[in-house]
Parts: C-alpha cells; structure tokens; sequence
C-alpha cells in the first residue's frame, strides 16, 4: 500500500492506494514546517487520520508539502511521518513539485500554486528549473488567499471598506479592529487567520464591485511581481492549483490574458493528477 498526500498550509489532501489499485481519499490539517512543529504534525496525525487507516501495511508515503523547499525542512517533516508511519519508506518533497507533476506531467512548461499562499516555478517535464521567491504571507504571496485576506482586513482596521461590507463583515465575525491586530501579531498561523477572510471575498454579494476589485488587483500585484519576471514568461500556457485560483478563475483568467498569456489548466488540487502520476511513474510499487 502506497499514500499519496498534498499538503498546503491550511489543508492535506491525502490518497492510499491499496494492493488492489482502490483509492481511499481523506484529508487532515495542512502541516507547513514553518509554522508548526515536528511534535505537533505527530500528535495531529495521530488524533486526524482514519481510525481504520492500515497503518502498518503502507509501505510508502509520498508527501508534498507547503514549505518544504529545504532539505531541513523536509527533514523535520519526514522525523514526524517517520513516527506514525513506522513501516513505511517516507519520501517528502516541496508542493511546488506536485503542482508542476499534477499540472503539466513529463510535458515542460509554467506552474503555479494560489491557495493559501503562493509558489510559482518554471518545469522542464521532471525537475523545477526556475522558481522566484514567494516571499511568503509577510514579505509576498500575492495573489493567495492570505493577501486577498490581508488587503481586506487592512481595509477594515482603516475604514475603507463600503459601509454595506463593513456591517456585512462586523454581523459575520464580531472583529474589532483591535481582535484583528491581536490575532494577526500575537498569535500562531497568522497566515491561516488571514487566508480564512478570502471566502468572505467569495461569497460577499453586498458589494460585488469591491469585492472583485480586491481579487483583480491581488491577482495583478502577483503577475506584476512574480510571473513577469520569468524570461520568456508569454511563451508559457498558464497553469494553476489552488482554491483561490480556482475559486476566482473568471477573474484570474483575465489577468492572465491581459499579460499575454493563455490559460492553460486551473484545478482546484493536485491529489488526482499527482496520484496518477505516481501510478504511471512505478506502478510496480503497489
């Protein structure tokens, strides 16, 4: 038995593959080693996943995570996996690589993650070859759920907003501006905090105006300061993983054509088109 598992910062799309090919999907809290800890992704794993999990038939997991971009990284990540999976051969790589495997296959060309954060590669059909920083939820991830988050919650602690968000926001949350400040600087997975208020930007209908516009211009500050930088970027079909790229596609999908690009595949996650990779890749491995 083989799993398969994407993990962004938020949540982990996970897939065991059994003896016969069946598939069972399921999913836990996303584990960023940024942001928490090689005890805390044990005692989760070990309270989230199935109860009737196999656990000690899997003999491989291959993890794809957000943040795990260096070999500490991934190290700490695989001595937490290495705890649960006891039996298991445990092979952990970055996300960036699931999206590009799930997205374009052996076939080279342009990759990219909007979810809670942001990550952005060119792929030569098996390896990353170029990627530009994301800068992550302080520095950067424009265009993710955590910086639609942030330019709302900016909007809101500086009364910017339009009075009918402003009372929409207040009757849903019952954040002052003061609660706001308090979870972003005092407490953890500020990232996370910020990225939950981009469903609100979904699925606010009092100001359809506004809320486009701070998806356009999120989405306009991310192909500004990261996929114009790519040499030869417009020679690239434009390719996506991610609820928020997915979620506002209508929106991203202009963007894109106005930085003369074509879209190419926007899906929601990876999980399907990763497993299948795998299967392809060394289906003597089941």
């Amino acid at each position: 038995m083989i799993i398969i598992a994407d993990g962004g910062s938020t949540k982990t799309n996970w897939c065991l593959v059994n003896e016969e090919g069946k598939k069972v999907y399921f999913n836990t809290e996303g584990y960023n080693p940024f942001f928490v800890s090689r005890e805390y992704v044990i005692q989760s794993l070990r309270e989230h996943l199935p109860t009737d999990l196999p656990v000690d038939k899997i003999t491989e997991v291959n993890y794809y995570g957000a943040g795990c971009s260096t070999e500490e990284k991934r190290n700490q990540l695989k001595g937490s996996m290495e705890a649960v999976f006891t039996t298991a051969k445990i092979n952990i790589g970055h996300d960036l690589l699931a999206a590009a495997r799930a997205l374009l296959g052996h076939t080279e060309g342009f990759a990219a993650i909007l979810g809670t954060g942001m990550n952005t590669c060119t792929y030569d059909g098996k390896n990353i070859l170029q990627n530009i920083d994301s800068g992550a939820y302080i520095l950067g991830d424009e265009g993710s759920g955590c910086h639609i988050g942030k330019k709302l919650l900016t909007d809101y602690i500086r009364g910017y907003m339009p009075e009918a968000v402003r009372k929409n926001f207040w009757d849903t949350f019952k954040l002052t501006p003061d609660d706001v400040n308090e979870e972003v600087y005092t407490k953890p997975l500020a990232n996370r905090f910020c990225a939950s208020f981009s469903k609100f930007v979904y699925d606010n209908n009092v100001h359809l105006e506004y809320s486009r516009n701070l998806v356009r211009t999120s989405f306009e500050d991310f192909f500004n300061n990261v996929v114009t930088h790519y040499p030869e970027y417009k020679k690239y079909t434009f390719n996506c993983i991610g609820s928020v790229g997915y979620n506002f596609r209508n929106v991203l999908e202009e963007v894109v054509t106005e930085n003369g690009m074509t879209v190419g595949k926007i899906i929601r996650s990876p999980i399907d088109d990763l497993v299948k990779f795998h299967l392809e890749l060394a289906p003597s491995q089941l």
